[in-house]
């Protein structure tokens, strides 16, 4: 196990058919501001793919470059194994076998629900255009609107409609640039359901653009974590949210603190205490920070504790507790409905029984003690715990 890179990412598996997306080396720049950079991720059919990221990371280039909406600077892209984009050709976007499903839905005011379905599928005999719009509008459970125009449907249907227009060629991978981000908190769950059933339904690959942390974890098969231009992370949503590659994607997929910790002899201490052991340390000595999730910190009332509590959030079935430590660092704290811990509460801050914390080293994860790590080189000093 080693440390884990910005730029280098474990590939997809390619076993069997040609990947639905395929980017290699891929670049591009807006003048001086970097859209990608030597980007490389590789879809294989039938996965759900989610990107996300702040503002300016490069996820929406991504998208646009996969669409055909942008050219790249340099490298290779590939849809179902046909070379769509490189130095030397360029497939418009019409025939590239990519289906476009945009935030804002893009359907055209003036035609029905089925000719807006119809509209990418000029190449089929009329009888065969009609069958498959009612194909795929049935799939999305609205064929009884097939004659409404869009602006006499809500917000949901007309998502559906989008989504049953990207389908509707059979394309090899749908592109869906925050497609639920319009609706309601209520309404866009259930859509996101309803569009991940059908995308798993007809075996499509799709790669969906989202802000959300929690969409990104709950809906992609893999979650790719990008940062200025080039990929952070990219694995399951398990592994990105459990065993973050670096810093960055600790903090930003999900509420994180971090403190200055050490292991030493297989025993990793911090601040509030030992945390837990580190199997195959037993001969290192090196300081690291702890990465501690809000869900990982324990709270119990201490009169003797230094800790005390200097904010309460409450959310419905949890409590979120801010804890400033006797060094002025603040780590949060989930607590459920039923435990609240007023402001100014001594408590006792331990890490929750089972936690395997996250280590790094500088803002690199490492799973295995650095080559100068070894205790015999370094002075033995007391651990002190609070």
């Amino acid at each position: 196990m080693s440390i884990r890179t910005a730029r280098v990412q474990r590939p997809f598996a390619a076993e069997g058919p040609p990947a639905a997306l395929v980017l290699e080396g891929v670049t591009k720049h807006y003048g001086s501001a970097v859209g990608v950079d030597a980007l490389e991720l590789t879809i294989p059919a039938g996965e759900l793919v989610t990107l996300i990221g702040p503002s300016g990371c490069g996820k929406s280039t991504t998208l646009r470059l996969a669409a055909g909406l942008e050219r790249p600077d340099t490298g290779t892209i590939r849809v179902a194994g046909d070379v769509v984009a490189d130095g030397r050709r360029f497939v418009d976007p019409e025939r590239r076998r990519v289906g476009l499903v945009f935030q804002d839905y893009a359907l055209f005011p003036h035609m029905t629900v089925g000719r807006n379905v119809e509209f990418g599928l000029d190449r089929l005999h009329r009888g065969e255009r009609r069958a498959r719009v009612g194909e795929v509008l049935d799939l999305v459970r609205l064929a009884h609107l097939a004659n409404r125009y869009p602006h006499e449907l809500s917000g949901g249907e007309q998502q559906r409609v989008a989504l049953a227009r990207a389908l509707a060629p059979r394309p090899a991978v749908v592109l869906l640039d925050e497609p639920f981000s319009s609706l309601d908190e209520s309404l866009r769950a259930q859509v996101r359901r309803d569009t991940v059933a059908t995308l798993q339904e007809t075996g499509t690959t799709g790669v969906l653009v989202t802000h959300d942390q929690t969409e990104a974890l709950s809906v992609g098969t893999r979650v790719v974590v990008m940062r200025g231009g080039v990929i952070e992370q990219a694995d399951t949503p398990e592994t990105v949210f459990e065993q973050p590659a670096t810093r960055f994607v600790a903090s930003f997929m999900g509420d994180a603190d971090f403190l200055p910790a050490r292991v030493q002899r297989a025993l990793l201490t911090c601040e509030i205490g030992i945390v837990s052991t580190v199997p195959g340390w037993a001969n290192s000595d090196v300081d690291v920070d702890v990465v501690l999730r809000a869900h990982e910190v324990a709270l119990h009332p201490d009169p003797g504790s230094s800790a005390r509590v200097c904010a309460v959030e409450y959310h419905g079935a949890f409590v979120l507790h801010y804890v400033r430590l006797a060094s002025g660092r603040t780590v949060r704290s989930w607590q459920p409905h039923t435990v609240r811990h007023p402001v100014g509460t001594a408590v006792a801050v331990t890490v929750a029984p089972g936690t395997t914390p996250t280590l790094l080293l500088g803002d690199r994860a490492i799973t295995s003690p650095p080559a100068d790590s070894s205790s015999e080189h370094r002075p033995s000093e007391p651990i002190e715990l609070s």
